[in-house]
């Protein structure tokens, strides 16, 4: 028998097996938004048309990495979508190893409000906040 008959019958019996036992896996969100978060985009995507809020990073700043937040009518093709408590944002897909695993948080204070990324992979941050390396 042929070598290429023999992966081809060794692949159709693995298929067979697992199907009956496979296991859907849970998949780790690619960014995580806490409660507060939720809230602001609510607020901010709520109207007649859907609104979605893209997180990208760019190449910019003192430590290298920048996050761009804007916001888009439309998904990307290729942009990962996290839904969660009823809000969806997009995650750019060249972002997204280096926001895996983030959590994004509405931060109040008597001077500012802003989004802000508790980010895993960073090694590094900005003294002023705005910028990280991974």
């Amino acid at each position: 028998m042929p070598f290429g008959a023999v992966v081809k019958q060794a692949a159709a019996n693995s298929i067979r097996q697992s199907g009956a036992n496979s296991k859907l896996r849970l998949r780790k969100a690619a960014l995580t938004l806490t409660p507060a978060a939720v809230d602001h985009l609510k607020n901010l995507t709520n109207g007649p048309t859907p609104r979605y809020l893209r997180v990208g990073v760019k190449q910019k700043g003192c430590s290298g990495n920048s996050y761009i937040l804007e916001f888009t009518d439309a998904k990307g093709k290729y942009d990962e979508i996290v839904n969660q408590d009823g809000v969806t944002v997009l995650v750019d897909s060249k972002a997204l190893i280096t926001v895996l695993g983030s959590e994004m948080d509405f931060v109040q204070d008597k001077l500012s409000e802003q989004f802000v990324f508790n980010n895993p992979n960073a090694k590094g941050v900005c003294g002023c906040g705005e910028s990280f390396a991974v």
